[in-house]
């Protein structure tokens, strides 16, 4: 009997505890859902601040050509979203603020109207994170103002590109900005020096002011940009040295001078940017020779020098950097021969040495590099027989350019199956001394003047040498 009460009441308490559970788990759901509903709700019913709505309203209506976007917008981040408007909900309270306005091609907004300007009212909007604008300022004068500029502290990313009326100069109230990461105003109209004050930017990663108007020596206030990965300051007028600062820059990838009036000699401290990957100087003044430090940037891969008088031999170094893919050295004025070793840089796809003073035989196991796409070594002074494999000058084609090298010559094998008739360079002269079964004499060593003998056989006669040397001319100019 007592067994039997005991053995009922265990049974009493598990259905008890059971029924508890499902209780709980059926409250827990309900409690859920409903907490999803009401914040459905909420958030259905979060709005702007009115001088943060009214701001936006003022900064896009000063921008597009859509006079009637606030009636059909009337809560851009609540409705629907607005293209290149994004906004984010915030703590306390819990209300909706503008992070990013983009306006450019790549977004579906309407085109910018022609008296387009920046408004003041970006002052409206504390939370702005990005500003984007591209392509828009391409009618009436604008310019950035310092007041503005300076006091959105709250910007990361300020990009304006591509604005052929944006003017005047870099504002240096920019150097206030302490969170940018993003700095992008390439493409503008642009003047005057670059502002001392941005190398107080200690988060910039990116700094892009290329293809501008600006001028003056590049600040060596530069070196406190720590954060800095890019640096792109090409098609300029800026002039002084390379500063020597750029080598405190350790996390630099890609350093772009080129296209200015930069003169000097390279600063040996470049070679301490062991992350650089793309180093582009060409289109400036710059002296040699080229610091061997640079040897130690093992990660490069895009190397270009072109047309500053370096006015030495092609550096030792280039040879070592494993991971280069593309090396450009025209109209540098380089002499000596070229590099055996650029033959063992097995990810090379492109190299020019053209328009220099290089001199002796073009390493024939260049043509061994399987992905060598583009070899120009034209007007250097170069000699001797080409080398290169059958196979390498067919998969170049007119990728392979060695013109005017004046001692420079192909076998009569290519010449005959027409591989070489492209490249504007003669058949040596005895590679098989036949054309077109005549049979003229070989070239001689030293001079490359054939022997004349006193017999008057047609193969010697001088006449007949005359003829075939003009024979071979025309031939190689076919």
């Amino acid at each position: 009997m007592l067994i039997f009460v005991g053995f009922g009441s265990v049974v009493s308490r598990s259905s008890l505890m059971v029924s508890l559970s499902l209780f709980l788990v059926g409250f827990l759901v309900l409690s859920c859902g409903a907490i999803a509903v009401q914040r459905n709700l909420n958030e259905s019913e979060i709005v702007m601040e009115e001088g943060e709505l009214l701001g936006l309203f003022d900064v896009i209506g000063s921008l597009l050509d859509e006079p009637g976007w606030a009636e059909v917008h009337p809560e851009p981040c609540t409705d629907t979203p607005w293209p290149g408007i994004e906004c984010e909900i915030g703590q306390d309270p819990p209300i909706f603020h503008v992070t990013t306005i983009h306006i450019g091609l790549d977004v579906a907004t309407p085109p910018c109207q022609p008296s387009a300007k920046i408004s003041d009212s970006l002052l409206k909007l504390p939370y702005l994170r990005t500003l984007s604008i591209f392509n828009c300022f391409v009618t009436s004068p604008v310019t950035l103002s310092p007041a503005l500029f300076g006091a959105l502290s709250s910007l990361e990313h300020l990009s304006l590109q591509s604005n052929p009326f944006l003017s005047g100069e870099v504002p240096p109230s920019l150097g206030n900005i302490s969170r940018l990461r993003v700095l992008s105003l390439s493409q503008n109209n642009l003047q005057g020096n670059i502002p001392r004050e941005l190398g107080g930017l200690a988060n910039l990663e990116q700094f892009d002011l290329s293809y501008n108007n600006l001028s003056g020596e590049i600040p060596e206030e530069i070196g406190g940009l720590k954060s800095l990965k890019i640096l792109d300051l090409s098609s300029n007028d800026l002039e002084g040295p390379v500063p020597f600062a750029l080598g405190q820059l350790e996390l630099l990838q890609k350093v772009d001078l080129s296209s200015n009036s930069i003169h000097g000699r390279i600063p040996p401290e470049l070679g301490k940017l062991n992350r650089l990957v793309l180093l582009d100087l060409s289109h400036n003044f710059i002296n040699g020779p080229i610091p061997e430090t640079l040897s130690d940037l093992e990660q490069l891969q895009y190397l270009n020098f072109d047309y500053n008088p370096i006015n030495s031999l092609i550096p030792l170094f280039v040879g070592s950097l494993k991971k280069l893919t593309s090396i450009s050295f025209s109209g540098c004025g380089l002499i000596g021969p070229m590099l055996n070793s650029l033959s063992s840089l097995k990810n090379l796809t492109a190299l020019s040495l053209d328009n220099n003073s290089l001199t002796g035989t073009i390493p024939p196991n260049l043509g061994s590099l399987p992905n060598l796409d583009e070899l120009n070594l034209s007007h250097n002074k170069l000699s001797g027989e080409l080398l290169l494999s059958e196979m390498f000058i067919k998969r170049l084609g007119n990728r392979l350019d060695v013109r005017g090298n004046s001692g420079l010559c192909t076998s009569y094998k290519l010449f005959r199956r027409n591989i070489s008739t492209y490249l504007q360079i003669p058949v040596c002269l005895g590679t098989e001394g036949i054309v077109d079964n005549v049979t003229c004499p070989k070239e001689q060593p030293g001079d490359f003047k054939p022997r004349i003998h006193s017999s008057r056989a047609p193969a010697q006669d001088p006449q007949f040498i005359s003829s075939c040397f003009v024979l071979f001319h025309m031939l190689s100019l076919l």
